[in-house]
């Protein structure tokens, strides 16, 4: 009979085995089993599936589709409207919801109608001219990158989704350094730009954010820059999911397509942001409206910068990631507390997010190679130039 341990389990058991660093090592491993054994069981059945359905054309382009629908939404869940959920706590999840959901579907219908059935704002080109063409038979591969997502957003790693999920579908590396470019310059640009803000601010911003009380006005500015950064990464990231569609949809290909986003928006409200939320509470002071607003309008900004001066994908997570980044390197540096603690804190957490956001895009890569033949021949021919 399989036997999985529970938490009662591992607690009997855990006062009678010795505290060396061996058992402890054993013991934790045990505990994260337990604890995330449901998710892990999950996990092994999408795995499983996926080979079945390999071959399948349709089911599999469908399991694909519904793979990434969550993944990417529970994974970007940490920029787009991470903040928005952190300094909005105390309102009700079905509310939020409704507001972000609204603005998803207002989103993706404006695209579906004034592009002929494609709700991706061209971010994917069209079936005849594009650096990710639709397959006509879905590759293991491709089925599996949202479920490695799922497996990388569980570990709380701030990977980003178009790199995952769109290399799978490149026709050739440069539908890869294209994104990788583009993502890299709009990481260092939003790095800069936060930290000028932050630090050249700081002593106002800390001023006029000292006191708990605030202007009632601050909610609604706060909801609309966050409704417009939600509509601005819905124009980028929504190719990161629709990519396993085709790239003009008929009319049930995009009623299936907005529904299931939109419920599953509904579930992750209703967790408020799930374990991946806890990169953006970690943040210094990120609850506070006003600084939550100052982040997102610094952020849909450059989103709205990067979307106009080419179709290319964009990877949202490294622009994130860097306003992110920028902000909490500029006001540690900014306090007046003695002592270096705060300063190496705040430069591990950045190191950190960025050493993921890293391992995510070598992740990608090892996928795209095996996905796609051609590409692996570029990598092969790469390499014999080089020896």
């Amino acid at each position: 009979m399989f036997f999985w341990p529970d938490d009662a389990y591992l607690r009997r058991h855990m006062k009678s085995v010795p505290h060396s660093d061996r058992n402890r090592l054993y013991l934790n491993v045990f505990d994260f089993f337990a604890k995330e054994r449901l998710f892990l069981i999950v996990i092994l059945a999408g795995l499983l599936l996926a080979e079945v359905m390999v071959g399948f054309g349709q089911s599999a382009m469908w399991l694909g589709f519904f793979f990434a629908a969550y993944a990417a939404v529970a994974n970007d869940s940490i920029q787009s409207i991470g903040t928005f959920i952190e300094s909005n706590r105390k309102k009700r999840w079905w509310v939020l919801w409704l507001f972000i959901g609204g603005i998803f579907l207002i989103t993706v219908y404006t695209s579906w109608v004034i592009n002929d059935g494609d709700v991706t704002f061209k971010r994917l080109g069209t079936d005849a001219v594009t650096k990710y063409p639709h397959p006509n038979e879905f590759s293991y591969f491709q089925l599996i990158a949202p479920l490695i997502l799922l497996i990388l957003t569980r570990l709380r790693m701030p990977v980003s989704t178009t790199f995952l999920l769109l290399s799978v579908f490149s026709a050739d590396s440069s539908g890869i350094t294209s994104v990788v470019w583009k993502s890299v310059s709009g990481y260092a640009l939003a790095f800069a730009i936060s930290f000028a803000i932050w630090y050249g601010l700081y002593n106002t911003i800390r001023r006029y954010f000292k006191s708990r009380k605030m202007n009632p006005a601050w909610t609604a500015v706060q909801w609309i820059i966050s409704g417009s950064l939600w509509a601005v990464w819905v124009m980028q990231d929504g190719a990161n999911i629709a990519v396993y569609l085709p790239r003009q949809q008929s009319t049930w290909q995009f009623v299936i397509f907005a529904a299931t986003i939109f419920f599953g928006l509904g579930l992750l409200f209703y967790l408020r942001g799930d374990k991946i939320q806890r990169i953006v509470s970690e943040k210094a002071r990120i609850s506070d409206i006003r600084a939550a607003t100052l982040v997102d309008f610094t952020y849909v900004i450059l989103l709205i910068y990067k979307l106009f001066i080419s179709t290319v994908p964009l990877s949202t997570t490294w622009v994130f990631l860097g306003i992110i980044g920028g902000r909490e390197i500029a006001v540690s540096l900014s306090r007046k507390k003695k002592g270096k603690k705060h300063k190496t804190k705040a430069g591990r957490m950045i190191f950190r997010d960025f050493g993921f956001a890293m391992i995510g895009l070598l992740v990608s890569v090892i996928l795209a190679t095996g996905a796609n033949p051609s590409l692996r021949g570029e990598i092969m021919d790469f390499f014999k130039g080089l020896f």
